[in-house]
This record gives C-alpha cells, structure tokens and sequence, in this order.
C-alpha cells in the first residue's frame, strides 16, 4: 500500500510525515490486501488566524470497489488524522462486508413481514 501525502500552505515536518504513515498504515492493517494507495492532503483553511481548521483528506484507492474520501477538521491536525483513519477504516469495513453480501443475502437479513409485524407491537 503505498501513502502519499501532500500538505498546502505549511510545511510538512519530519515528525507530521511519520505520524501520518503510522496512522494509514496502522489503520488500513486488516484491509491492506484491498487499498492499493491512499492519498492524503494536509491543509490549514484559515493560516495564522487559527481556530478549527486543521484538515485532514483521505482518499483510499480500492481494488474492485468504490474510492472513499474522508474528511475531517480539526483544532489539532494530529487529531485531524488520526480521526481520519480511523473513520476511513469503518468506512471501508463497511464497504467490504456489503460487496461481500449478495443482493439475495440481503434481502433475506430483512424481517418477514410478520416478524416485522410482531416487532411494532412489542
């Protein structure tokens, strides 16, 4: 899995470039075999005025299913990444349990409708 990072209107330090490594990478461990490459884009929205604009957007390349983008803002952009991952990681377990699932798999996870029917009345 290859992670590129890119960071605008700040520079990116040593240590910001190995948290965001170990983050992706520790987060995308159970489904690596899955993300060929994740894309991620540091920013400050608002520069030396401060506040919660520390971004954080993650864009996992996937094999056979859909692309996903993350994002999040943070006051702290170690927050900001970690959050993330984190999320980028449910978004894509996710993902991979609904491809996994036939459409007639689905339709049998539906109740019944008296089973449906019983559960209003309970």
């Amino acid at each position: 899995m290859q992670v590129r990072i890119q960071a605008h209107d700040f520079d990116l330090t040593p240590a910001l470039r190995d948290h965001v490594t170990q983050r992706v990478r520790f987060a995308m461990t159970r489904y690596r075999d899955h993300v060929h490459r994740v894309d991620v884009r540091l920013s400050d929205e608002n520069g030396p005025r401060g506040g919660v604009d520390k971004r954080c957007r993650l864009h996992l390349r996937v094999g056979g299913l859909p692309d996903i983008v993350v994002d999040d803002t943070e006051l702290d952009l170690y927050a900001a990444v970690t959050r993330s991952a984190e999320r980028a990681e449910r978004a894509l377990g996710r993902q991979i349990r609904r491809s996994r699932s036939t459409p007639s798999q689905r339709l049998r996870d539906w109740p019944t409708e008296t089973e449906a029917g019983t559960a209003e009345h309970a």
